[in-house]
This record gives C-alpha cells, sequence and structure tokens, in this order.
C-alpha cells in the first residue's frame, strides 16, 4: 500500500526540528533522505530510523526489533530499519535526536561499503 500525501506531509513535518528531509517512493513504502543518504521509511505509516551497532541499543530497549520481509523464496530478510518507538511521534525535538543518530549510521554505512567491481561485458 502506497504512502498517503497526507501522512508524506505529516512525517516532512515531524523531521522539521532535524531539518529537511524528502521522502522518495519505493515499493509501496517511501524513503526518507537527507542530503542524499536515506536515513529511514515509512511502511504502513510507520516511521522506521536506520540502525547500527552506535545506536541500536536505544531501539532494543524500547522493545523495538528490525523490519522484516519475506523474500520470494520464502526466507525471512531483516533490514538495519527499526520502528521509532511511539513517544517519538509527539516530541519532535527528541526525534531530532533520534534522527541525528540514524543519519550518522547511514553515514558509515557508505564509508563501510566497499566500492563497486565493474561488471565484465
Amino acid at each position: 500500500m502506497a504512502v498517503s500525501q497526507e501522512y508524506r506531509e505529516y512525517v516532512c513535518d515531524l523531521f522539521t526540528a532535524f531539518g529537511p528531509v524528502r521522502l522518495r517512493s519505493m515499493f509501496g513504502a517511501a524513503g526518507i533522505f537527507c542530503e542524499d543518504l536515506m536515513i529511514g521509511l515509512i511502511i504502513e505509516e510507520q516511521v522506521y530510523l536506520k540502525v547500527d551497532d552506535h545506536n541500536r541499543a536505544a531501539f532494543e530497549a524500547c522493545g523495538s526489533e528490525p523490519f522484516q520481509y519475506e523474500r520470494r523464496d520464502g526466507r525471512i530478510a531483516s533490514m538495519s530499519y527499526y520502528p521509532i518507538p511511539d513517544a517519538l511521534y509527539d516530541d519532535p525535538e527528541e526525534l531530532a535526536l533520534w534522527a541525528q543518530k540514524a543519519h550518522a549510521a547511514a553515514v558509515r554505512g557508505v564509508t563501510k561499503k566497499a566500492p563497486r567491481r565493474k561488471r565484465k561485458r
């Protein structure tokens, strides 16, 4: 199910204390981007933020678990995006702090990746 325009506007407003974000439609969901880095997702009107070893504990302490989906072969895959705690929907200033950590995780993720090899033709 696609993310409604109203919810997209709500999420952009929610992130105002963090800074400007833009949303990009992806597979019935929406990616949340800061600059050119994806720091979050919106899936079924739930906001998820990028997580790595540096900020995972805070999400787990709130009972959050990674976004999971079923692959075509039936296996379950996990992504490094966790749903934000419900309290952050009412506290944009606190959400901004969590979003900053998600942005840092996205930066670390890009830095960690090895450059892609060119395909042989």
